[in-house]
C-alpha cells in the first residue's frame, strides 16, 4: 500500500510541470520537493498516509486519497488481425496488427480547471490541453491546446466506443484529417487551437466554436490563416441528438494527392467542410447516420454513412454499416463499404470484434490508390480491445 501511495504522489509531482510550472526532484526515499516560483517546498510521506504539501505557497495537510481523487488514469489498446484480397494493397493483405495503445491522465487542479495529457505508444503524443469552466453551470468553458476537432459526429468519439474495427467512416477519416487525405497528412483528427463550448437550455443544446491552426498535431501553422470550426447539437431527449458541424479554413499541402491533382506541395488551398447527422442511442439499439461534404481547392467530395448496433444478449451485439464516399465528385472516385459483424463484451470496456466488409470500388478509382485500387475487394477484421 505504501508503494502505491508513493507512486500516486510521484505521478502527481510528475504532471505538475504542466499545471503549475513546478519542477520535481528526489531528495531521499521518503522526501520529495517542488520548486514553485523559486521556492523549494518539501513533501514527506508519513506513516499515517498523509503528506505535508504546499502547491500555492501556503503549507497545509492533504490526504493521499484526496490527491488520488484529483487524478484520473485511463488507457486502452486495440489490436488484431486483418485479411483482404485487395490487389493493390498487398502490404495489408494478411497481417496481425496493433492499431493503437493509448494512455492518458487528467489532473483536476480545481473544480473549474483541469488538464489532460494523452500519448499513443503506437504513434505520437495525441493530446495535451487545459479546460477552464467560466460559468457556474456548464454553459461556458474554454479549452486550449491540442485536441480532437469538432467536425462530424464520429471524429470526437473515441475508437474505444465506435462500432467498426476501422473506427470511423470513410468520409470522417478523409475530411476530419484522420489519415487518408494526403494533402493534410495523418493528424488523427486533431489540431492545435482554442475552443469555447457549453450546454444550454437544460443541456438540450450543445455548442462548440473553435479557432484552430488547421495544420494538425505537434506542428506549428504553415500559413497565416486560422480555421474556424462550429458544432451545434440539439438533444430533445437523452437517447436522441441532431448534429450539424462546419469548418471554414485554409490548408497547406504537405504532399500531393491523387484526389486533388491541381494542388501542389506547399501550396495553400481552400479547405472547407460541412456535416449533418442524427443519432439514436438506447440500451439495446443504437443507430447513427450522417452526411458529409468537403471542398479542397476546386475539388469537391461528399458521402454518407449509416451504422447500427443491436444487442442480442447482455454481452453480444450485431453490427452493421453502409458507408459511401466520393473522394472527387468530378472524376467519380467513389467507394462503398458494406459491413456486418459481431462484438462480444468481456467486461464493460473490453470486447472482441469480428467483421466482414465488402468494398465496392468505382472503376474510375486510380489503381495506385490503396483505399480501392479500381477493383472490388473483401476484408475480414478481428480485434480485441482492452480498456481501463
Amino acid at each position: 500500500m505504501n508503494k502505491i501511495r508513493k507512486t500516486l504522489l510521484v505521478f502527481c509531482c510528475a504532471i505538475m510541470p504542466f499545471v503549475s510550472h513546478a519542477q520535481v526532484y528526489t531528495l531521499t526515499d521518503d522526501d520529495f520537493c517542488f520548486t514553485l516560483s523559486g521556492d523549494s517546498i518539501p513533501l514527506r510521506i508519513l506513516e499515517s498516509g498523509r503528506v505535508i504539501v504546499d502547491l500555492f505557497g501556503n503549507k497545509k495537510k492533504a490526504d493521499i486519497d484526496y490527491l488520488a481523487s484529483r487524478i484520473e488514469l485511463h488507457g486502452y489498446a486495440q489490436g488484431g488481425y486483418e485479411y483482404n484480397n485487395q490487389e493493390y494493397n498487398s502490404d495489408r493483405g494478411n497481417s496481425f496488427n496493433m492499431k493503437r495503445v493509448l494512455f492518458w491522465s487528467k489532473a483536476k487542479v480545481t473544480d473549474r480547471w483541469s488538464f489532460l495529457f494523452m500519448h499513443d505508444f503506437k504513434s505520437v503524443v495525441q493530446e495535451f490541453y487545459t479546460d477552464y469552466r467560466v460559468s457556474r453551470d456548464n454553459s461556458l468553458s474554454f479549452r486550449l491546446g491540442q485536441f480532437k476537432n469538432s467536425y462530424s459526429m464520429e471524429n470526437p468519439m473515441s475508437p474505444a466506443k465506435t462500432e467498426l474495427v476501422e473506427s470511423y467512416s470513410q468520409g470522417v477519416i478523409y475530411l476530419a484529417g484522420c489519415g487518408s487525405d494526403p494533402l493534410y497528412g495523418i493528424q488523427y483528427g486533431r489540431d492545435l487551437g482554442l475552443m469555447a463550448y457549453g450546454d444550454l437550455f437544460n443541456s438540450h443544446f450543445h455548442y462548440e466554436v473553435a479557432l484552430m491552426n488547421g495544420q494538425g498535431i505537434n506542428i506549428n501553422d504553415k500559413n497565416n490563416n486560422k480555421d474556424v470550426i462550429l458544432k451545434v447539437e440539439y438533444r430533445p431527449s437523452k437517447d436522441f441528438r441532431v448534429v450539424a458541424t462546419g469548418q471554414k479554413g485554409t490548408g497547406h499541402a504537405v504532399k500531393s494527392s491523387v484526389y486533388c491533382p491541381d494542388i501542389n506541395v506547399d501550396e495553400d488551398y481552400t479547405r472547407d467542410r460541412i456535416s449533418f447527422g442524427a443519432e439514436y442511442n438506447a440500451y439495446s439499439f443504437s443507430m447513427r447516420a450522417e452526411y458529409l461534404a468537403g471542398k479542397d481547392g476546386d475539388t469537391g467530395s461528399r458521402g454518407w454513412y449509416a451504422t447500427f448496433c443491436k444487442s442480442l444478449t447482455d454481452k453480444l451485439d450485431v453490427i452493421g454499416s453502409y458507408d459511401y464516399f466520393n473522394y472527387n465528385t468530378t472524376l467519380g472516385y467513389d467507394q462503398t463499404n458494406a459491413t456486418l459483424g459481431l462484438q462480444y463484451w468481456v467486461y464493460p470496456k473490453c470486447r472482441f470484434q469480428a467483421q466482414y466488409t465488402r468494398c465496392f470500388v468505382d472503376d474510375a478509382m486510380p489503381a495506385t490508390v490503396a483505399i480501392g485500387g479500381g477493383k472490388d475487394f473483401n476484408r475480414v477484421q478481428c480485434q480485441v480491445q482492452v480498456c481501463f
